[in-house]
């Protein structure tokens, strides 16, 4: 499928979503739209993934494209109403409009009526099923032995961790998959559901029907987290996960250097050491589990500065870490396998 991503003002520090498709995913990015870095490539930000030109809007970008994707998801979800010009062009062309964001494109009488009248599709990922319940405590009765990305904060690396783990053991020979539960994810693997969409009553049971739905098929289920149990917005739908996905081992993903909560700085990042004994903690009621490796994005870091913050890291978890872009998977791996 031939798409653009719409990533304005965003690219490539808050726009998760566009990075994660253009690192995992199987499209074919024609364009990214993001109207202050127009007439750069891809390439001139982030060397490691698809590359593409970088666009002003729709209206530079090839007609032929299937789809265009919203490639940044705002705090709240919302939609940004700078981006309804796009939008509106690539209905008209007839192209498919995906969107991970709490409001719905779908019932936007505008986006709905032109994607009638010109044969597009408004496919709004963050929507769940309308038939969750509340979990049954029953996940650990799968074969499969199931990894859990948990955060310091949220936009950490979680998903890029759960990626990257999941194509490093199926392509070292194990039986793994990933199991999806924000619109990244869901958007890459093509299935998923949006937990912190989910009734809170249902945000277990949620993960626990994924994780059932396919846990008898692989060796392997590596869960991707959400958010982080100290976030104070957030940290809900991690508990959610935690206890839904009953984990056997757990790998705590960080940022390098970050002292604070994103987009609520007031609240500091408590000590590593401090996030092992929560994880572990809350966990242990529901399933007894470890955290035995550690993911660091030191992405903001030098190379020589990343090893040294690499070890520094790894001394404080008292476990395996690696920056799972830069140092690669191995010794995750073989902490978790």
């Amino acid at each position: 499928m031939r798409v653009a991503i719409l990533a304005h003002e965003k690219f490539p520090g808050d726009a998760k979503t566009a990075l994660g498709v253009l690192r995992y995913g199987d499209h074919d990015v024609v364009a990214v739209l993001d109207r202050d870095s127009a007439g750069t490539q891809v390439d001139d930000h982030v060397d490691d993934v698809q590359d593409a030109p970088i666009v002003s809007g729709m209206s530079a970008v090839d007609a032929s494209i299937d789809a265009l994707i919203i490639g940044v998801a705002p705090i709240g979800g919302g939609f940004d109403e700078s981006w309804r010009a796009d939008v509106v062009t690539a209905l008209e062309r007839g192209c498919d409009v995906i969107a991970g964001l709490h409001y719905f494109l779908s019932e936007d009488e505008e986006f709905a009526r032109l994607a009638e009248e010109h044969g597009g599709e408004l496919r709004d990922v963050r929507k769940p099923p309308d038939d969750l319940t509340v979990s049954q405590g029953r996940t650990d009765e799968v074969d499969a032995e199931v990894i859990l990305t948990v955060g310091t904060d949220c936009n950490t690396g979680k998903m890029t961790t759960t990626m990257e783990l999941a194509r490093a053991a199926a392509e070292a020979g194990h039986d793994a998959a990933v199991v999806p539960t924000g619109q990244t994810g869901i958007m890459i693997e093509g299935w998923g559901i949006p937990i912190d969409r989910t009734i809170s009553d249902f945000t277990a049971g949620a993960v626990e029907r994924m994780i059932r739905e396919v846990g008898d098929d692989h060796d392997y289920l590596f869960v991707e987290g959400q958010g982080s149990i100290v976030h104070p917005a957030y940290s809900a739908v991690t508990c959610g996960i935690l206890h839904g996905a009953m984990p056997d081992k757990l790998v705590l993903c960080h940022e390098a250097g970050r002292e604070a909560i994103h987009g609520y700085e007031s609240f500091d990042i408590p000590p590593i050491e401090t996030y092992v004994d929560l994880y572990e903690g809350l966990a242990a009621p529901v399933r007894e589990t470890d955290v035995a490796a550690g993911a660091l994005n030191t992405s903001e870091y030098p190379e020589t500065a990343a090893v040294d913050a690499v070890a520094d890291y790894s001394e404080a978890l008292d476990a395996p870490a690696a920056d799972p872009i830069r140092q690669g998977t191995d010794e995750l791996l073989e902490a978790l396998l």
